[in-house]
């Protein structure tokens, strides 16, 4: 509170608003508690309290990897790349009219924009591991459900980057083409297709990269990839194994974020 030069008081907020901020916060904190007691009611804290011994036994038993397990890798390291890279551009046909049909200047009609939006959100609230379990009891445990998950899961990412990027092209060049007599399919084609196929490009890439780390988590459901070799030696709590593996994903991580790296790079 600050005292004016008329004799008024100035206040950061009003009562009414100082109120309405305590009783945000004591929401906010009521959440928490309730929140937390939950958590407790179903938490067994003994193995809590354990938790750091068995961390410790296992880091134990995870050393040294075992690299002659790594000749049993190579395709199921395949298998991943290729689910993440197929699924992708699976991803990127369907996307590609979807962003038109969503984007305010490009949609023929409210009904197909509202219907393309439906699309776009509802590929991107289904995670990519839920996608794939239903998908396995579907077509079956493989790559086939692996990368029709990624596709699917995909879909909705790109398509949202690729509508707005739609909505933000310069419109001087739409307007310019049009004026030469167009026709609506020209003025897609020579006026806004170039502007967004740089985000096109991009998009595809970085959304491959984030495919690649999703793609070695499915075969845990039984989709296929590096996953599925990770969830054996796991279930048969053979730890030097586990540990190759993961070194392995980490290095396919590593080199896809390379390559997404400089590969926008240059697009840019």
């Amino acid at each position: 509170m600050i005292e004016r030069s008329d004799g008024l008081d100035w206040r950061r907020r009003t009562t009414k608003e100082e109120l309405g901020v305590w009783l945000g916060w004591l929401i906010g904190t009521a959440i928490v508690v309730y929140a937390w007691t939950l958590i407790s009611e179903k938490t067994i804290w003994f193995f809590v309290q354990d938790a750091g011994r068995q961390a410790l036994d296992i880091g134990s038993r995870m050393y040294p990897p075992k690299f002659s397990y790594m000749d049993r890798l190579w395709r199921p390291i395949w298998d991943t790349i290729s689910i993440a890279t197929i699924g992708t551009l699976i991803a990127l046909v369907i996307a590609i009219p979807v962003a038109f049909a969503a984007a305010r200047n490009t949609s023929p009609h409210p009904l197909v924009r509202a219907t393309a939006l439906f699309v776009i959100v509802s590929s991107r609230s289904v995670n990519s591991l839920i996608w794939a379990l239903m998908l396995v009891f579907i077509f079956g445990p493989g790559i086939l459900a692996g990368t029709i998950a990624i596709g699917l899961r995909s879909i909705g990412f790109c398509a949202k980057l690729l509508y707005e990027a739609i909505e933000e092209i310069d419109h001087t060049q739409v307007e310019a083409i049009e004026a030469t007599g167009a026709s609506r399919a020209q003025q897609m084609l020579y006026g806004i297709v170039p502007q967004v196929l740089p985000t096109v490009a991009g998009v595809g890439v970085f959304r491959w990269d984030i495919n690649i780390r999703e793609s070695t988590i499915l075969g845990l459901v039984g989709a296929g990839g590096i996953g599925l070799q990770l969830n054996g030696s796991i279930n048969t709590l053979a730890w030097t194994q586990v540990s190759l593996i993961l070194l392995v994903i980490l290095s396919t991580v590593l080199v896809s974020e390379w390559v997404s790296a400089k590969v926008r790079h240059a697009i840019i």
